[in-house]
């Protein structure tokens, strides 16, 4: 298991790295001046390189790229160029807002498609399972960002039981916070729920199709106790996939909906710090965000491997 780990780690370690060229390379072929931005049109070109020397703009590619990559290492996230203040103090500001959000969602949307899978897998063929399909469908085929302003005008409009946008801050008590993240974690995880339930369902089938389930039937046990001691972790492997695939989402792509809501969260920020050319904040907070799916990657690996024992021993 240890010589599993530290492979997939190193293999990650390889894929941050390159990951962080990429980005530092996309970045830098944005069109636009950042220190021009700042000053407006009718700046002095002395005064508009006094203030890139300023911003450490005028050093070559490689060395900002070191120096950028050295400052991440160890803790330096750089200064926005936009707020003057140093980037990290923007991430811990808003990563208690993406954070919880992207949780949130995901927690929603397991709960919502493990029983809807479960069900749809076990009445294949049935009315329900017709029915689960096809709502699934819907929900995959419907954006999210639609679904959030439905909601809004549904529970927040005309039912009041919301707000419609804006987050009032953890310290004015958790269940106020918690409030204002329900209707943007159910708009995030709807879609993502019903890509889980159909990846469920397809898994369950697949496995229950095996010879042993079949064996476990003629034994005597019921559909429901081969689903449930048999066929249900071993379909789990693609399952993981897409909920470690679908956390990394709604911690990276949750933008149009935290703008949808004006939450200030690492989505929003980036937004921001494109309109802004704000560039240091948006390629420390978009490696921040790779690093987090990278890790959580590298944590659906080892749950692989804790699941099936038969991938470790391969590797």
């Amino acid at each position: 298991m240890l010589r599993f780990a530290a492979t997939r780690l190193i293999s990650l370690s390889l894929s941050l790295l390159a990951a962080s060229v990429v980005i530092f390379a996309v970045i830098e072929v944005i069109p636009g001046d950042p220190a021009s931005f700042m000053l407006g049109l009718n700046a002095e070109p002395d005064t508009v390189m006094a203030l890139r020397d300023q911003l450490g703009l005028n050093g070559s590619i490689l060395s900002r790229y070191l120096s950028w990559i050295g400052g991440m290492l160890s803790g330096d996230f750089g200064t926005s160029y936009t707020y003057r203040v140093p980037v990290s103090e923007l991430i811990l500001a808003r990563i208690w807002i993406s954070l919880p959000l992207a949780i949130y969602a995901l927690l929603l949307s397991t709960l919502i498609a493990f029983p809807v899978g479960l069900i749809a897998a076990a009445r294949r063929g049935k009315a329900s399972d017709i029915g689960i399909m096809a709502s699934t469908q819907l929900g995959i085929a419907v954006p999210n960002f639609w679904f959030a302003m439905l909601l809004v005008l549904v529970f927040a409009i005309n039912l009041r039981w919301f707000s419609a946008g804006g987050f009032p801050g953890w310290d004015q008590g958790f269940w106020l916070g918690l409030k204002s993240l329900t209707l943007p974690a159910i708009a995030l995880a709807l879609p993502q729920a019903s890509i889980l339930a159909r990846i469920m369902r397809s898994s369950l089938l697949d496995t229950l199709d095996q010879d042993y389930i079949r064996t476990a039937r003629a034994k005597g046990l019921s559909r429901r106790q081969t689903i449930t001691r048999h066929a249900l972790r071993n379909a789990m492997i693609p399952v993981l996939t897409i909920i470690g695939m679908q956390f990394s989402f709604l911690l990276a792509g949750a933008i149009i909906i935290e703008n949808v809501f004006f939450l200030p969260g690492l989505g929003r920020l980036i937004f921001q710090g494109i309109t802004q050319r704000d560039l240091i904040v948006v390629e420390s907070v978009v490696m921040l965000l790779v690093f987090a799916v990278i890790s959580v990657t590298f944590l659906v690996d080892l749950a692989y491997a804790m699941a099936d024992p038969r991938l470790r021993r391969r590797k």
